[in-house]
């Protein structure tokens, strides 16, 4: 009889892990597209050199001056298919979503961030960093995009050599920070998240910087290979310590609704101390004080769901829940991958590298077992969103054999997610222009944004 106590007390135990990441269903209820080739016109006390952008990005990170000599190409992971856009840009690319947060007191309006541009300190020293105000209209699906800030150091917080050092304004480039996740503070600041430190960048409304916070855990300074506080050992068998992976910094920071924290959660999962291996399938999520300005010390861990490389998006819909994006690296349906050893050609289109895992996690940051992983609620699957009323404004290249009540988000990088009300979420992607092509086999990827109806799993706890 005990023995069969004990049992029964296990099963118990084990119930709400069994249940706690339940799949609910995804409704597509409006779309909105801002095209791949939109750009924004630098400030006119801007250096001349930001009048071009991308002049970098091109073979080797040599400078190339002529615009559209450069025809920018999905890369080796996804069969370096040309997406018909080329560059370097005559002014600044409005793309790279990654990051959103309605706009308080604006019903239908939203804080997007574009990131560092290119995607590397090397290839963006060019590229202005800039957050926006955008109004996506579903009825219409155009995307109009109201404001635009760039981000500026006129004060000289920053304590380490910017790219426009020498200039009064000091605008910021994707040489200096790689900005992924934003949260707008309660006095009309905005708390940014990046990559390359990772730090904590607070800005004021018009983007002016007045702190940039170095990240500590465990009472030790966490750092990427791109911490400007780094340098190549002048020994090639001299290591460089750091933990953070390139590209592994803050892609999402959830602040509570309070207003009082914020929780901002690494992209990838650390290396473990001393190694090159990761420390386990999971990510750190550090909580820092608003009102202190200052980490806690506090972390807890989000486990990585199995394929799942990266979380692109974070954000609370009440007091302890949050939603997160988990994805792959992959890109485009996965009916038409690519067969094995083949690549993708004009004539036999593919995908080498499809997208599986895409999708939006709820979590309780209230809940965490006695590891600290927090508690995974239930998600819906981007790659299978109903689409029952035919709102999609655009398909993209899928099977002959696909559901036309299907619709899928193929994107290599979706790194925007929000509550938009009781029973509706908005998701969008990072467009990468001009090196992802997810929705078509040769086509740029446009910034989109799809607004979902998810009662059930705004409603689960």
């Amino acid at each position: 009889m005990r023995a069969l106590l004990l049992a029964a007390t296990a099963l118990i135990g084990l119930a709400p892990a069994a249940i706690a990441d339940q799949r609910f269903d995804a409704t597509l209820a409006g779309h909105a597209i801002l095209p791949a080739f939109t750009m924004a016109v630098p400030p006119a006390d801007a250096p001349r050199d930001a009048l071009v952008s991308g002049k970098f990005a091109g073979p080797g990170n040599l400078r190339v001056d002529r615009p559209g000599a450069i025809m920018g190409d999905t890369g080796p992971l996804h069969g370096r298919r040309e997406t018909g856009i080329a560059f370097p840009f005559i002014g600044q690319p409005i793309q790279g979503f990654s990051g959103i947060k309605p706009v308080a007191g604006d019903p239908g309006a939203y804080w997007v961030l574009t990131d560092n541009g290119f995607g590397t300190r090397r290839n963006s020293p060019d590229t202005l960093l800039m957050f926006h105000k955008v109004r996506p209209d579903f009825r219409t699906g155009q995307v109009a995009v109201e404001r635009t800030t760039f981000l500026s150091d006129p004060q000289r917080r920053i304590p380490f050599r910017i790219t426009y050092e020498g200039t009064e304004a000091r605008y910021l480039t994707g040489a200096d920070f790689d900005p992924e996740s934003i949260q707008p503070l309660a006095d009309g600041s905005f708390m940014i998240g990046e990559e390359f430190g990772p730090f904590l960048v607070h800005v004021d409304a018009e983007g002016r910087v007045l702190r940039v916070v170095e990240t500590r855990m465990d009472g030790q300074v966490l750092m990427s290979p791109d911490n400007p506080a780094l340098q190549v050992a002048a020994t090639p068998t001299a290591g460089v310590a750091y933990r953070v992976r390139r590209s592994g910094g803050y892609e999402g920071m959830a602040l509570t609704p309070d207003g009082q924290t914020l929780w901002a959660m690494l992209e990838q999962p650390l290396f473990a101390p001393n190694s090159d291996q990761p420390e386990g399938q999971f990510l750190r999520v550090l909580e820092y004080s608003v009102p202190r300005g200052e980490w806690t010390g506090r972390t807890v861990r989000f486990r990585l769901e199995p394929g799942a490389t990266a979380i692109g998006d974070f954000n609370f819909i009440d007091a302890t829940r949050a939603l997160v994006i988990e994805r792959d690296n992959g890109e485009g349906d996965p009916g038409l991958a690519c067969p094995q050893g083949q690549q993708p050609t004009r004539a036999q289109p593919c995908f080498p590298l499809p997208a599986r895992v895409k999708r939006v996690t709820l979590v309780d940051m209230a809940q965490t077992d006695s590891e600290g992983f927090v508690r995974k609620i239930g998600h819906i699957d981007l790659m299978a969103i109903r689409d029952s009323e035919g709102l999609a404004r655009v398909r993209g290249d899928l099977p002959a054999n696909a559901p036309r009540d299907r619709f899928t988000f193929p994107f290599f990088t979706i790194e925007d997610v929000a509550v938009v009300d009781e029973d509706h979420i908005i998701v969008g992607n990072d467009n990468n222009l001009p090196f992802s092509a997810g929705r078509h086999f040769f086509q740029a990827d446009a910034n989109e944004l799809i607004l979902l109806r998810v009662p059930e799993l705004l409603r689960a706890r």
